[in-house]
């Protein structure tokens, strides 16, 4: 990679870490405006990859094969602006969620400067961290192979799982009979977490568009890496099952169904044998 622009991706990553500071210091505005719900970051997400997607296009200009900027800052939008509409949706003319309560509960000093700090400068990181592949990608030269076939094909799939898991859980919480209930059909009956294992499938197959040569797959390979343990170990399966794990017959359907990746569900499963890795 020694004819690779380092100078001009020197400057996308600066101006990729203001974009996403950006769209989360606004967030930060707009739910301090609001009396602190602090669940509004969680649409700011998916926006902040959509910034920095934008601006790795508008700032790669010139620079890279031109195929694959656009395709690269044409999925990451529509999966950030899916995400954003979907949670906008979801949260619209709802209280703070409780697990900013509880965090905020247990704040040290200031609870907004604490919010600020452990909420959305952190969230601003991880998006410039696992952004990282789009931002090198956007400067290599082409031609696209048959890498990037595969992961636009894995990032459909994710999307698939994502977009069709939350419209099917939609519709199962829309139905009053079902309140309290444990989701266990469509998507649901084969992963406890469609809509993580979808943006797990995104985030691999942006990847596998972005990382043109060995080199840079060798560099950016943290970031999806990073995006998979905040989705299994972090703020994604792992706190959503304490929530899950309080309902009746949690235990059941965990014990039939797969935890993260998607399987045929167990039969005759008992609850004692306890939920599949």
């Amino acid at each position: 990679m020694t004819d690779y622009p380092w100078g001009a991706l020197g400057l996308n990553l600066a101006l990729s870490a203001a974009a996403a500071l950006f769209v989360l210091l606004v967030t930060f505005a707009v739910a301090v405006v609001r009396g602190g719900r602090h669940r509004t970051v969680d649409i700011a997400w998916g926006l902040g990859f959509g910034a920095v997607a934008l601006t790795t296009f508008a700032a790669s200009a010139g620079e890279g094969d031109t195929a694959r900027r656009t395709l690269i800052a044409v999925l990451t939008v529509v999966w950030g602006v899916r995400l954003a509409g979907h949670v906008t949706w979801r949260s619209w003319g709802k209280g703070e969620d409780p697990r900013y309560e509880r965090m905020l509960a247990k704040a040290p000093g200031h609870p907004q400067l604490y919010a600020l700090r452990m909420v959305y400068l952190l969230q601003a990181a991880l998006v410039w961290l696992i952004s990282l592949p789009l931002q090198f990608g956007a400067y290599l030269p082409g031609p696209l192979g048959w890498v990037v076939v595969l992961g636009v094909a894995c990032w459909a799939i994710g999307l698939f799982f994502e977009g069709v898991g939350d419209w099917q859980m939609h519709r199962f919480k829309s139905d009053p009979a079902n309140r309290g209930k444990i989701m266990d059909r469509g998507l649901w009956s084969l992963t406890r977490h469609p809509n993580y294992f979808g943006d797990f499938m995104v985030w691999w197959g942006l990847f596998l568009v972005a990382a043109g040569t060995w080199q840079v797959a060798a560099i950016t390979v943290v970031s999806p890496l990073v995006m998979s343990f905040l989705l299994i170990f972090g703020s994604g399966k792992r706190l959503t099952e304490k929530t899950m794990s309080q309902r009746d017959g949690f235990d059941r359907y965990a014990a039939r169904t797969s935890g993260f990746f998607p399987l045929p569900p167990r039969r005759h499963a008992r609850p004692e044998d306890g939920p599949r890795p």
